[in-house]
């Protein structure tokens, strides 16, 4: 096997998973590794999110696993799938098993091929249409979910550029009890957050106006509000009204109506699926369906395992020795 030639570095506590040395990615806590399954003989990407001691999460273990926890009981073509998860109580470090997308993400994609501004209107347009297609999919759960921070760095793309996922699913949240989240404290990223999240009540319609400013971020190549100088002056912008500057760079009407659509006032804000039925982002054939031009075979059809996290049956046994 190929996979034995290149340095091993760790493997899961069941042994399907192995990881390598070869880090693809990361932020402040979380790293992220090329992995193998040895079982279906594919890549995968090991994720690691190290806790530290104070962090309130290892107070309450439940904590740990939202994202993993969520992650793994979405199964949609355009939520990016993860396949097992686990708890090293030793290195204080969770470990998920997700798909690999050797592209990285839609802002490095964006960045590394096409120079943000050069990116075709077409790939715009698809790409568009299936966080759409995603973002349908978490608000027509019940309970619904938010993603919260929904921009083109959590967005993931396949090896030719053709479909992308949505990601990085920390931030997400259910709306348990009613139909707002209220929160003393705002989650997100400033640039894209959506004026109703400062007041600390806000529902799924947040994604809708970070798409607005993901798709901006597609066609302009560049964040939006890069005319402020710190996370007060874009909030003093968000909550006034004022537009970010690279919104006058968006020289297709349709594109900027779109984009405009999405920052309306959250009363008149259209939801995903509305937004699903704008001409812009219709297939050929006049509908708006997954099904127009979905592949022959589902990626996630062929993966029989779901729903358990790695080598445990419940809470109790996620914490390894």
């Amino acid at each position: 096997m190929d996979y034995e030639l290149r340095r091993v570095v760790e493997k899961s506590p069941c042994g399907r998973f192995i990881r390598y040395d070869e880090m693809v990615g990361g932020g402040a806590c979380k790293e992220v590794y090329i992995g193998y399954d040895r079982v279906d003989e594919i890549e995968v990407a090991w994720n690691q999110i190290v806790y530290y001691v104070e962090d309130e999460a290892l107070k309450n273990p439940e904590k740990l696993f939202v994202e993993a926890t969520m992650l793994n009981s979405l199964i949609h073509e355009r939520v990016m799938k993860c396949f097992k998860y686990w708890f090293d109580s030793k290195s204080k470090t969770l470990n998920m098993i997700t798909e690999l997308f050797p592209s990285g993400s839609l802002k490095e994609y964006m960045s590394k091929y096409d120079n943000g501004i050069d990116v075709d209107l077409g790939r715009i347009k698809n790409w568009g249409r299936q966080i759409l297609e995603g973002l349908n999919f978490l608000h027509s759960q019940s309970p619904k979910i938010i993603h919260r921070d929904i921009k083109c760095d959590n967005v993931f793309v396949d090896s030719d550029g053709k479909q992308v996922k949505l990601g990085d699913f920390g931030l997400a949240v259910r709306l348990m009890e009613g139909n707002f989240v209220k929160e003393k404290e705002a989650k997100g990223t400033p640039e894209f957050m959506a004026p109703e999240c400062y007041d600390g009540e806000y529902n799924e319609l947040v994604d809708v106006y970070s798409f607005g400013m993901c798709l901006l971020e597609m066609v302009t190549g560049e964040y939006p509000y890069t005319e402020c100088n710190n996370r007060i002056h874009i909030f003093k912008k968000v909550h006034t009204g004022v537009k970010p500057a690279s919104l006058g760079k968006v020289k297709d009407s349709r594109v900027k109506d779109i984009i405009e659509k999405c920052l309306l006032p959250v009363s008149v804000r259209p939801s995903a699926e509305e937004l699903l039925k704008d001409q812009f982002f219709l297939y050929n054939g006049g509908s708006s369906t997954l099904e127009a031009c979905a592949p022959a075979a589902s990626f996630l059809s062929s993966r029989p395992f779901r729903g358990l996290p790695c080598c445990a049956r419940d809470i109790r046994n996620l914490y390894l020795v």
